[in-house]
């Protein structure tokens, strides 16, 4: 997104759970250990660990590896929230560029 946000964030604004949940969509590829998602969410450590415990209740992550004394998580890709969210974030995603390529040509 142009600032910076996920498409979740841009869509349903900037809460800490939102933006979680937008960052492990947005980077599937690598494990993140908490620290990291702190940094790159540029949010408070007390923020963070409040939302991540009540994320962690509902297994849409799981760990997969323990690098020294760090859990690294991603999204658990099988669990069938984890499944209709990436459905959703490509839905929002396609009416995204569709507003913008109306937008481009209603303005020729």
């Amino acid at each position: 997104m142009a600032n910076g946000n996920t498409i979740l964030v841009e869509t349903f604004g900037n809460n800490p759970v939102i933006r979680i949940i937008g960052f492990l969509i947005d980077n599937p590829i690598f494990d993140h250990s908490k620290e990291d998602m702190i940094r790159e969410l540029g949010m408070s450590k007390i923020t963070f660990y409040k939302y991540f415990r009540m994320l962690e209740r509902t297994s849409i992550f799981k760990n997969t590896r323990k690098v020294g004394k760090s859990k690294l998580y991603k999204l658990d890709e099988k669990n069938p929230v984890v499944i209709k969210l990436k459905e959703l974030v490509w839905t929002l995603g396609l009416d995204a560029m569709k507003r913008a390529v109306d937008k481009e040509k209603n303005s020729d």
